[in-house]
């Protein structure tokens, strides 16, 4: 790769016209995406049948600009102050796990719920048995959480943005920093600064001394934050930025530290030469946090609008979302992109699609060599148009190896996951089918069994081999069309030993409709231990009150709310699902509640974790500590 220093001055009016291009193409296809409910996407031609080429590199500036002149242009982006540059090294390191990323003692304590196993994801809280690390708007707050008779706030972080995510890796703490958002509409008067620029932060310090933690290392990726993973010593981060032009000029990625600048040059840049509404380029780069003195590695794609994202030990796949027009019906699909990484190695292996749309990152897994993949064909809606739900196993190349297509007619996925050679997948509409399908075989999939069920679950979780937790919304149905009311959170206990016929052994339901958890859509807000069979989830409880209705309460009445806590729980196949008991952290005037739809309060407990034999449940304005063994309160720390 070649480097060189850069820096971008653009435009005030070009800038502008581009966010107003931006604000107005944002609104249009995001009204679209809900306007495409009412219609019925037919199949298209079987995507083994459609050629795509695999990914290029540009042969020259020119070769990009003329690109990028026969593409879309959307922008958007914020304002931040930060100077430096970034060396590169094209160093490559085995990926080993450093003894200062264990931490000492003996005690068992709780870590971040993540989907692979040796795959840290980053979190707004952090925790290393004796420390509690936490995002605070714009500040990191250290806590010495453990014993707790010593429970006291260490040190403070204060960055000149707000935080988005941390790891804690040893005696490194890593910071992702998403400067303020601004977005600019000339005709009001907003218009950005002369030099304006997309950067995400990315802080490392060596916090050997609690109490004064020293930043060892700043470097600036060029691009909104997306996502990240943390394998060993390696963070992998992804920030997407857009491709524009500044005139005939191509605005490229740079990366930077203090020290030196990275311009991504357009022959190291690989593309899609695909058509799609929007272009960007994704900037993956891997830094090794144990040691500063190595160079930074960093690969880009000009790809469609990235979106989901899975990550194995060995690869990285990103999704793009794709939409095929032809003359009176179109077809949906996603693109997958496979990375491999090994180290500070980053290097593009392969790419291929699959019809439909992704979920999350739970619809996809990797195992034995293949990728598998769950996707849904249409919209749903009210008026019975079609849908259809598919799982997909992919070889090493992205070649479609197998699949299983038209799952639930009518139906969408709301929760997947993969364990081994099972998928369980659920879909719903009106009843909750919980499919069991065989993957042992990855060349002949098959569906073993299916469970329906009231309600349906928007995140599963295993609790063993033969055993899963899925929390979602109970529902009831509609008297007039074809679809369900929800209602509250509700808490399932499946049993999968005989897959042919899976049965759900228990459930617990919490509230009315209005009851909401952060666990239905952000797995880490979901604490699971199997050995000391202990569920922790977040709630904001809302609860109707009968009296103000004349009959009996229509199933779409909303309760108002009374309760935000952590609900704990001891799950079982022996005993089912029992609640032990809640912790709040709302007394008195800190509440701050409306009734109908909108709740905020510091208190709102937003996580939890254990160290030892202490529950600790963590809000923005309080950490505190709960025994576990009968919940009574042992400590608490008041955050700033």
């Amino acid at each position: 790769m070649r480097f060189a220093v850069f820096a971008m001055k653009i435009d005030r009016k070009w800038l502008a016209t581009y966010a107003t291009l931006a604000f107005i193409m944002g609104s249009f296809l995001g009204g679209a995406m809900w306007n495409f409910a009412g219609i019925y996407v037919p199949d298209g031609p079987p995507m083994d049948a459609v050629t795509f080429g695999s990914l290029m590199r540009f042969a020259s500036e020119e070769e990009l600009v003329s690109f990028l002149q026969t593409r879309p242009q959307e922008y958007y982006g914020y304002v931040e102050d930060f100077q430096g540059g970034i060396p590169l090294s094209g160093k490559i390191r085995t990926n080993t796990i450093s003894e200062a990323a264990v931490p000492s003692g003996t005690f068992d304590y709780s870590s971040t719920n993540i989907q692979v196993e040796g795959v840290d994801e980053a979190d707004v809280v952090k925790t290393d048995g004796e420390y509690i690390y936490l995002v605070s708007k714009d500040r990191v707050i250290i806590v010495k959480a453990y014993p707790t008779e010593q429970a006291s706030i260490t040190a403070t972080l204060q960055l000149n943005a707000s935080v988005r995510d941390i790891y804690v890796n040893g005696d490194k703490l890593v910071i992702f920093q998403i400067p303020e958002i601004l977005y600019f509409y000339e005709p009001w008067g907003f218009v950005p600064p002369e030099e304006f620029e997309l950067t995400t932060n990315i802080y490392v310090y060596d916090i050997s001394d609690r109490s004064s933690p020293a930043l060892e290392r700043k470097v600036r990726v060029d691009g909104f934050y997306a996502n990240s993973r943390m394998i060993g010593d390696y963070v992998y981060a992804i920030a997407n930025q857009p491709a524009i032009l500044n005139d005939t000029e191509p605005i490229l990625p740079k990366i930077r530290t203090e020290e030196s600048t990275c311009l991504v040059e357009p022959e190291d840049i690989w593309y899609a030469n695909n058509t799609d509404r929007y272009y960007g380029y994704t900037n993956i780069v891997a830094i090794n946090v144990q040691d500063p003195e190595e160079g930074i590695s960093v690969e880009t794609f000009l790809l469609g609008s990235t979106s989901t994202l899975y990550v194995s030990l060995e690869n990285i796949y990103l999704t793009a979302p794709w939409w095929f027009e032809e003359e009176d019906w179109g077809w949906e699909a996603t693109m997958v992109y496979k990375i491999g990484i090994d180290g500070s190695d980053i290097r593009y292996l392969a790419d291929g699609p699959v019809p439909g749309r992704v979920l999350n990152q739970f619809s996809m897994d990797e195992y034995g060599g293949y990728f598998r993949i769950a996707t849904t064909n249409g919209h749903v809606t009210r008026n019975g148009d079609m849908t259809s739900n598919n799982v997909y196993v992919l070889n090493a190349s992205l070649g479609i190896a197998s699949r299983l297509e038209g799952l639930a007619p009518g139906e969408r996925i709301y929760s997947a996951r993969f364990m081994g050679g099972r998928c369980y997948l659920v879909t719903f509409k009106k009843v909750d089918p919980l499919f069991t399908i065989d993957l042992s075989d990855p060349e002949n999939p098959e569906v073993l069994g299916k469970l329906k069920i009231p309600g349906y679950s928007d995140y599963l979780h295993p609790y063993d081999e033969n055993h899963l937790i899925g929390i979602g919304k109970e529902t009831e149905e509609a008297e007039q069309g074809d679809f369900a009311w929800y209602q509250g959170v509700k808490i399932s206990l499946f049993d999968v030993s005989d897959v042919e016929n899976p049965r759900e052994l228990d459930k617990y339901e919490i509230g009315d409709r209005g009851t909401d958890s952060p666990a239905l859509h952000e797995h880490k807000a979901f604490l699971f231990s199997r050995s000391r069979n202990l569920l922790v989830i977040p709630v904001l409880v809302a609860e109707i009150d009968a009296r103000h209705y004349s009959g009996e309460v229509p199933p779409n009445a909303y309760g108002d709310y009374v309760y935000q806590g952590a609900y704990v729980f001891h799950v079982s196949p022996e005993q089912g699902i029992q609640l032990t008991g809640r912790v709040t952290h709302i007394e008195g005037n800190q509440a701050f509640l409306k009734s109908g739809y909108w709740f905020e309060s510091e208190y709102s407990v937003e996580r939890s974790l254990y160290i030892d034999e202490v529950l600790y449940t963590i809000s923005q304005g309080m950490i505190k500590m709960n025994s576990l063994e009968d919940l009574s309160e042992v400590g608490r720390v008041i955050l700033p």
